[in-house]
């Protein structure tokens, strides 16, 4: 046990180690300033050629967001198409496999389009080799380099004195997917390639068993598409078990490789806000900030999948191992509880476990994780999701000492304070609304075998889903039957909204800061970077959270929990 715990910190603190110093590269990249990445120069002006557009104007946070919105939409009609006529791929489809049903392409195009990559197929049966590069693998990059882009923009803003041009999102999100996700992802898949992984284009290969029984064990370009699921915090598996499946991850150490890229870019570009804004003590409060939350949530799972679970207690089977149910004994309880904390703090979304039968409480701390949003978070807008805390922890802290609330020198007013509310009460809105309305027709119509769990753990599979979806997450408890018209349009609805408010609101409170006159700071201003704001911030995040999801947390896993115990 101990030395389970050893390899979780050994996780933990080299992600921090190998952060540090790209962040500074991070912030250079996202500066325009020389870096060594500049070999890619040459084609990065051949695609604006191409494409006709001018990376060098100026624009304001609207004409941004436009351009955001516009690429965006290309790129779901693209995928669209190409999962829709998958029966007619004309090469990169050795097995034959068949179009998509319509709704599901609708899902799944919007999953992968909003970094999300919520899987209601079986990827290895389910999209041929060309679907799985030219859509899933290419969409994991732009999604990420999408949250990127517009980071980068916010980054921008607060650096600004009564200036509307926040830069050009084309220009920053090439930039974010050929100079920090392109190489990252390039040395993971290496890494992969030499622990197992294949990356090939043959047929499933014909394998006959000791009983002589005939199988087709399905391959493909798996390494690559893994190591941008990863390093984009994307989340979507080649295969349908995700990264418990042997070929995605194969070993222990194809598991450190893979958990240190699910943290390291989001926690680099926090480090990042502090190099490219001259601001870094506030850098590590934010990062202390988020730390101490996901040090927390990691402690709660990690100790009950250790502690095992007391159904197997009441059966009189040895769990000395832990929770061993739904994971690979070559990971083990710690390991895997780990890693269901970093990809549901970071929006990642790929599984080295499976979440539906983790113990109760264990379950609770991934959905709380995605019901923040803000810890650490998905490249990009994991940072963006935690500005809408800054901004109302100042607006608090302002209130508290009787002024107007500052932020690193703009006064935070009625504008920004509306926008960030409704940014804040959005995320619960659509998972809320979403889980009652599945509930009421589960509920009313038990025959369409949605659930294959009565109860609170039932309720439990459906919150997960919106959850996951809002938060652009794409994990589940995978005993919710999802592959169905219903959820698939109701979950990428939420996929939508759940990816662009967020985007969308932060970017405009930063435009708006931007244009204002910055003022010094004096001795009433709450300092973003102090102790007192750190402990403000935290009691605004889990105020937040608790007041809107306590309700449904309670009914669901914390009521499943108390039925396993009390008798």
């Amino acid at each position: 046990m101990n030395s389970e715990i050893i390899g979780i910190a050994f996780i933990f603190v080299l992600t921090i180690a190998l952060a540090l110093p790209f962040a500074k590269y991070c912030s250079r990249v996202l500066k325009g300033e020389p870096v060594w990445s500049d070999i890619l120069l040459p084609v990065e002006r051949m695609v604006f050629k191409w494409s006709g557009v001018d990376p060098n104007r100026p624009m304001d946070w609207k004409e941004n967001m436009t351009a955001m919105l516009v690429l965006n939409g290309v790129f779901f009609v693209v995928a669209m198409i190409l999962l829709l006529t998958q029966t007619y791929h004309p090469f990169w489809n050795p097995d034959h496999i068949g179009s998509m049903e319509p709704t599901t392409a609708f899902n799944t195009a919007i999953s992968f389009m909003t970094n999300t990559n919520l899987q209601h197929y079986s990827g290895e049966t389910g999209a041929t080799y060309l679907s799985q590069l030219l859509v899933f693998c290419f969409l994991q990059f732009v999604s990420a380099g999408t949250g990127i882009a517009a980071m980068a923009l916010l980054f921008k803003a607060l650096t600004l004195s009564e200036s509307g041009k926040v830069g050009n999102f084309y220009y920053l999100f090439l930039r974010s997917c050929t100079r920090i996700l392109l190489p990252v992802s390039v040395l993971l898949a290496l890494i992969l390639v030499w622990q197992g992984s294949p990356s090939t284009f043959k047929a499933a290969a014909e394998v006959v068993t000791l009983e002589s029984d005939t199988l087709h064990v399905a391959t493909g370009p798996v390494a690559p598409m893994v190591a941008i699921k990863q390093v984009g915090t994307n989340g979507g598996g080649y295969f349908g078990p995700n990264s418990t499946h042997p070929f995605e991850n194969p070993t222990y150490v194809s598991n450190i490789a893979e958990n240190v890229a699910i943290l390291f870019i989001p926690i680099s570009l926090v480090f990042a806000f502090g190099y490219y804004t001259g601001r870094r003590r506030a850098a590590l409060a934010f990062f202390g900030t988020m730390t101490i939350m996901f040090l927390l949530l990691t402690i709660t799972s990690v100790y009950f999948e250790m502690k095992g679970s007391p159904a197997i207690h009441a059966m009189g089977i040895d769990d000395s191992l832990g929770n061993m149910e739904g994971k690979e004994v070559r990971f083990g309880a710690a390991a895997s509880s780990f890693w269901g904390i970093s990809t549901t703090s970071t929006s990642n979304g790929s599984v080295n476990s499976m979440h539906d039968s983790h113990t109760p409480l264990s379950g609770a701390a991934f959905m709380l994780d995605m019901m923040i949003n803000a810890i650490y978070g998905g490249v990009g807008v994991g940072f963006i999701n935690f500005f809408v805390f800054v901004v109302i922890g100042v607006f608090i802290s302002g209130l508290m000492v009787g002024r107007t609330p500052e932020l690193f020198g703009k006064k935070i007013e009625a504008r920004e304070v509306k926008i960030a509310a409704l940014v804040a009460i959005a995320h619960p809105f659509f998972i809320l609304l979403s889980t009652a309305i599945a509930t009421h027709i589960a509920s009313r119509q038990p025959e369409i075998g949605w659930l294959a769990n009565p109860s609170y753990h039932g309720f439990s599979e459906m919150l997960y889903e919106f959850t996951s979806a809002s938060a652009n997450n794409g994990s589940g408890f995978e005993g919710l039957g999802d592959a169905t018209p219903f959820w698939n349009i109701a979950c990428g609805l939420v996929m939508i909204f759940g990816r662009f408010i967020p985007i969308i609101g932060p970017v405009a409170i930063a435009g708006s800061l931007a244009m204002k006159r910055r003022i010094p700071e004096g001795a009433g201003t709450m300092k973003v970077d102090s102790p007192a704001f750190v402990a403000v911030l935290l009691s605004v995040i889990i105020i937040i959270a608790a007041l809107s999801f306590f309700p449904a947390l309670t009914l669901g896993p914390v009521a499943e929990y108390f039925s396993m115990i009390v008798k």
